[in-house]
């Protein structure tokens, strides 16, 4: 049975010792960064934006940087990675990439100690295990995320074509799920884009749409599947207003939430 909204709500309220922490600091073409983390441990997927402005966002939603002990990145576009070697001086915390993204990254922008990964593989970090997976997006070597902690499992899904026998995989397992809703198709078709990026955007290897998000969680949605953000929405190409009525349909039956370019969400705590 799924979990109702309500009932998503209430569970909130968590107990001492297993509470699990999710919020999308920033999520957007101007920068994405999501944090999921426990009472012991916390870990960032992907640093877009600046570390200043990474640091204020954190401390601007209660949640607690020292927690921090790593951060994954997806793929070496400038949006995913724009603060990850000031952050990973400043605060000493590692960075993993696959091999061929971090070669991909220009020097200014690669941390002097990476730490790899290969697509498919898990990385525990405490009491936080972060399992990786190739996706179809226009990158050298494009990775998502499945965050396991204290028996629950978060997803971060974004810069995603076209869902894969990896992403349906992955996504089936998950309590909460980050969700790319990129682009409207007939604001991308008729939009200011010029042609080459409208294909590029709508191709196999490029962002799910509205529609493309909404069959996913249909056909691909696990059992205790609770809580959707909407993400990496495009500021050209689709509105947070459509994205929400393109999920309309199934919002009495999940927690359907915004993510935003321009503010942190705010932190959800699941118990």
């Amino acid at each position: 049975m799924h979990i109702r909204t309500g009932c998503f709500i209430l569970a909130l309220i968590f107990r001492k010792g297993k509470m699990i922490e999710i919020c999308a600091i920033a999520s957007g073409s101007n920068g994405n960064c999501y944090y999921v983390g426990n009472e012991m441990e916390a870990v960032l997927i992907d640093l877009g934006i600046s570390t200043k402005q990474a640091v204020q966002r954190i401390a601007e939603k209660g949640l607690n940087l020292q927690k921090i002990k790593a951060v994954f990145v997806s793929h070496e576009h400038a949006d995913h990675v724009r603060g990850v070697r000031v952050f990973s001086k400043r605060y000493s915390i590692p960075v993993y990439f696959t091999a061929q993204t971090y070669l991909k990254l220009s020097r200014r922008v690669q941390p002097n100690s990476p730490r790899f990964f290969k697509p498919g593989e898990s990385v525990t970090i405490g009491s936080i295990t972060v399992h990786s997976f190739l996706k179809n997006h226009d990158a050298v070597e494009p990775c998502s995320f499945r965050i396991e902690l204290n028996n629950k499992h978060i997803g971060v899904f974004t810069d995603i074509g076209e869902p894969c026998e990896n992403l349906q995989q992955h996504f089936t397992q998950c309590q909460a799920v980050f969700l790319e809703t990129n682009y409207d198709e007939p604001m991308l078709l008729n939009g200011p884009y010029p042609y080459y990026l409208k294909q590029r955007v709508g191709s196999k290897n490029g962002h799910l749409s509205n529609v493309q998000a909404l069959n996913l969680v249909q056909e691909q949605a696990g059992e205790e599947l609770g809580l959707i953000f909407l993400s990496h929405i495009s500021a050209e190409n689709n509105t947070p207003e459509l994205a929400m009525e393109s999920f309309g349909l199934i919002s009495d039956k999940y927690d359907v939430r915004l993510t935003s370019r321009h503010a942190p969400t705010d932190v959800v705590r699941i118990d």
